[in-house]
């Protein structure tokens, strides 16, 4: 028997959740109560329960909004700014994604069954988007041909790690000089 659509009031109050909880959690971390999350969406916590069971399935649908959107912001990048600066600004993204995850990491790391599929999910979305703006920076000459998709998004994470002073414009430096490097024996 296969599920039935969601109605579209059901398809807005899961996204209203989701975005809620997003805020939510980088204000006060996972383990906010849920009546602040229900409060910030304008739903009653039941309704999060109706969608979410266990709080797990609320911060993997997180991680999931948060990875589509670092995703798809590539290809928008690349319609307004040339390669090379897309890349850039696109890095630049997903440092913002990684520190914010910062708060969900040790969730995602728990074990829990809600989290399983997330690293295939992570590699499934943002390698490709990434993929798209080192193919087009590479055919313009402006960055080397030899970074892999894998490596840069790695590489990235170790740079957020956070520091003693857990301060973000340190990891937006960092990364802006891996940025950099990658434009050395360009073209």
């Amino acid at each position: 028997m296969s599920e039935r659509p969601l109605r579209a009031d059901a398809r807005r109050n899961i996204d209203i959740v989701v975005d809620a909880a997003r805020e939510v959690f980088a204000e006060s971390g996972v383990d906010a109560p849920m009546r602040v999350i229900a409060k910030k969406a304008g739903v009653g916590v039941g309704t999060i329960y109706r969608h979410f069971p266990q709080r797990a399935d609320l911060i993997a649908a997180v991680f999931r909004h948060e990875v589509d959107s670092c995703a798809a912001q590539a290809a928008s990048l690349l319609q307004h700014y040339p390669p090379g600066e897309a890349l850039d600004h696109w890095m630049q993204r997903y440092v913002d994604f990684i520190v914010a995850k910062r708060g969900l990491a040790s969730s995602l790391y728990s074990g829990g069954s809600a989290y399983e599929g997330l690293p295939a999910y992570f590699d499934k979305h943002l390698e490709p988007a990434l993929q798209t703006l080192l193919d087009a920076a590479v055919a313009t000459g402006e960055i080397r041909d030899d970074a892999r998709p894998y490596d840069l998004l790695r590489a990235v994470a170790n740079l957020c790690r956070p520091s003693s002073d857990d301060d973000p414009a340190q990891a937006r430096f960092l990364v802006g000089l891996l940025v950099d490097g990658l434009r050395y024996r360009a073209g």
